[in-house]
């Protein structure tokens, strides 16, 4: 065993001083797999923080939730004419649903409209995201409180002039003052401040609710109308725990179909979109640009290997004369080979570690410009890089440390004189 240790060591040596002795060749051979590292590991590094970025603003809601619209959030077989005939979801359905499907933990009516400015003594904030929901939508997205509380039931029914603001909203018009009972100006109304929303930070799927102010659904009701296109609605679901989703999905269908007339034969004029659906959508798109990413870094890949192969093979022609002596002095077939392999392998690593240690900067410049959005170098794609970096060495030098190992040493020393 011992033996087998010392050919190892000596082997490495003779790796290590052929590459201190060729640095300019060295140098040429890391760049092929210095970049091919680089492109696999950083597009999996995007990619990972793509996917952290998008569990963390999803995180307040459960895969379980269901958003009812007209508007699909996938591709679907009915045709656009017919879509753009489909009704809009009412408050009244809303209603019903709550009185009328089991199984519902929670649920909530919103409007989408437009940004708004709130005002507050002299000072105005604008384009401020609005969003009129019912009382529901605290329990639907876990919201956390700063101050004060959310609307209850009552206020939101009768449409009280109240409002939570989101911390930078509150910040930008009271600053270091306690927000809570103080009345801002919006929508030309006075409304009351009974809450302000936890700092959350940027968001990839536009603005958080730190730039945003919730209000009962009714107010905005009354403002915009009840059948205002420009404020499309939407039920948002969240089903009680442990509730069988396609069963539930089927006897939501079954309501809102009895309760709009729809015939046996006429297709539903809405759509039941699982959250769910959306984060499998979004982890195929992840997951195909990390094919495509991985696709692109394994040809770079494979050309940083043709070079070390390649400066390998000009190696072996280089020592042929030393090689010829060394089996000549005794040195075993097993030497010269793990001696070539070694100097392949450590090439692909140095290469592979200057790779991984140039995404390593970049994720941190990157994260400090880029706010709340946090680049990341998981232990899996460091395993994953290093790995690549070793398969790649052992593949591009075992042909010329083969060639080398069965080099007749009288031929060997014949040709390098």
């Amino acid at each position: 065993m011992l033996i087998y240790f010392r050919v190892l060591k000596e082997s490495l040596a003779f790796a290590i001083n052929a590459l201190r002795n060729n640095k300019l060749r060295t140098l040429l051979s890391l760049l092929g797999v210095t970049i091919g590292i680089f492109s696999i590991i950083g597009v999996l590094a995007a990619v990972d923080s793509l996917k952290q970025e998008i569990k963390g603003s999803l995180s307040s809601l459960d895969n379980s939730t269901i958003i009812l619209m007209r508007f699909s959030f996938g591709p679907t077989d009915i045709p656009q004419w017919k879509r753009e005939q489909f009704p809009d979801v009412s408050y009244e359905e809303y209603q019903y649903i709550k009185r009328n499907v089991p199984d519902v933990e929670a649920a909530s009516f919103s409007l989408n409209v437009g940004a708004e400015s709130i005002k507050y003594g002299d000072k105005l904030v604008t384009g401020v995201g609005i969003a009129p929901v019912t009382e529901g939508y605290y329990n639907i997205e876990s919201l956390k409180l700063k101050e004060g509380r959310f609307f209850n039931e009552s206020e939101s029914n009768s449409g009280s002039p109240v409002i939570v603001l989101g911390s930078e909203i509150a910040d930008g018009l009271f600053g270091n003052l306690n927000p809570i009972g103080k009345e801002v100006r919006l929508y030309g109304q006075r409304f009351s401040v009974i809450g302000v929303i936890e700092k959350e930070g940027t968001s990839i799927f536009g603005p958080s609710k730190d730039g945003s102010a919730i209000v009962p659904v009714n107010v905005v009701r009354r403002i915009y109308g009840s059948n205002n296109k420009s404020a499309f609605p939407s039920i948002v679901i969240k089903p009680k725990s442990g509730v069988d989703i396609p069963e539930f999905n089927a006897v939501l269908g079954q309501r809102l179909r009895q309760l709009r007339g729809l015939k046996p034969d006429d297709v539903d004029n809405f759509f039941i979109n699982q959250l769910s659906g959306f984060t499998d959508f979004v982890d195929n798109i992840t997951g195909t640009m990390s094919t495509i990413g991985g696709f692109i870094g394994l040809f770079s890949l494979l050309v940083g290997g043709f070079g070390i192969a390649n400066i390998m093979f000009v190696s072996v022609k280089e020592r042929t004369n030393l090689i010829g002596i060394q089996k000549a002095l005794g040195a075993k077939n097993r030497f010269i080979l793990l001696q070539f392999l070694f100097e392949s392998v450590i090439l692909a690593t140095i290469g592979g570690l200057i790779g991984l240690a140039l995404v390593w900067l970049i994720t941190v410049v990157a994260s400090q410009f880029t706010g709340s959005f946090e680049f990341v170098l998981s232990a899996f794609n460091i395993f994953a890089g290093l790995s690549s970096s070793v398969i790649i060495g052992l593949i591009a030098g075992i042909v010329p440390a083969f060639m080398a190992s069965r080099l007749d040493p009288v031929e060997a020393i014949r040709t390098g004189m």
